[in-house]
């Protein structure tokens, strides 16, 4: 009772000698132990719960929140794949997250033609993938964050994505939207003058994000390195491996071959679609044109302005065609 008193999470970890996990003791159980005749000088042992809930440490705040919700717990451990308790995470620790001033921009206007029939009449961010919306995947990413103010460029079938996302209360942020005009889309870059109109005072660099990708990361900690960095764009990068399904040959100028690989994978750094975008150049971004943010980004370094990168290191899957659906969505 002191351990848990002492802790101030209402709950206590029942570790082995070797720092796994054994079960947990929570202060409903130590009073439900009491009501039903147990003395203060009982052993533990018969009240522990052995077999709790636990999450990997790579599990998403998003995906944690989830978890709390559907078993109505406020407590999850963090646990390794070996037992070892690695952390704790309470519900006051994941809905007290500080506040950013910095706005987000997610692209969802566009028409997924990639996906064929699927998105005739339904746009791609409201696809499914383990029960839950596209993009609300990437709006939970940047809400555990500490954004709370998210802007929706919509444009194909905009009513539908409006309608279900309303003002945002239901995920905990505010919704406001990017009207495009849906037979003159404006791309992946062009929505950004409308964020200049309709935050004149734009003082904090804004992290801009496809809606159409099923990743985590950490926007927080991306927004401070491109801070730190002094960069008018930052992109978030990972690394794409390619291999090339037949022999590679190496030609010399007459054309003799001087070596033959067979199936070489060749390696590149490519956009992971996730970006922050300083003020200024949110303020430079020509209206009413269409533009992309590859050609925002030229721009930039054409002008003798810095773009930079920031390393994605986890899981990534741009929900571009049905394999990719059928990949986000486990089959």
């Amino acid at each position: 009772m002191l351990a848990v008193d002492s802790g101030g999470a209402t709950i206590c970890l029942v570790l082995t000698e070797d720092g796994r996990l054994a079960g947990v003791v929570t202060d409903g159980d130590l009073r439900r132990a009491l009501l039903h005749g147990a003395e203060m000088s009982c052993p533990v042992a018969p009240f522990v719960q052995r077999a709790p809930h636990t999450v990997a440490p790579e599990a998403s705040r998003s995906h944690v929140l989830d978890l709390m919700r559907a078993l109505q717990v406020n407590h999850l451990p963090v646990v390794e794949p070996d037992g070892t308790v690695v952390g704790l995470h309470t519900l006051n620790s994941l809905v007290g997250r500080a506040e950013l001033p910095n706005v987000a921009v997610i692209m969802a206007g566009g028409r997924g033609t990639r996906l064929g029939d699927l998105t005739q009449n339904r746009p791609k961010p409201l696809m499914t993938v383990a029960g839950r919306p596209i993009i609300e995947w990437m709006m939970l990413e940047l809400i555990g964050a500490g954004i709370s103010t998210i802007y929706v460029s919509v444009g194909h079938l905009a009513e539908q994505i409006e309608g279900h996302l309303g003002d945002g209360s239901a995920l905990g942020c505010e919704v406001r939207y990017l009207r495009e005009e849906p037979r003159r889309l404006l791309g992946t870059a062009g929505a950004l003058a409308m964020l200049a109109d309709a935050e004149p005072g734009l003082a904090h660099p804004v992290l801009v994000a496809n809606a159409d990708l099923m990743v985590r990361f950490a926007a927080d900690e991306m927004i401070a390195h491109h801070v730190a960095t002094g960069a008018s764009i930052t992109v978030a990068a990972r690394p794409y491996v390619h291999t090339v399904p037949f022999g590679v040959l190496d030609l010399a100028p007459d054309g003799q071959v001087r070596s033959v690989t067979e199936k070489p994978a060749m390696s590149a750094q490519v956009s992971a679609g996730i970006y922050v975008v300083s003020p200024e150049v949110v303020r430079s971004t020509p209206r009413g044109e269409p533009a992309t943010m590859p050609q925002l980004m030229q721009a930039c370094l054409e002008r003798g302005a810095r773009v930079g990168t920031w390393a994605l290191e986890s899981d990534w899957i741009d929900v571009g065609t049905p394999v990719d659906l059928a990949r986000a969505k486990g089959q």
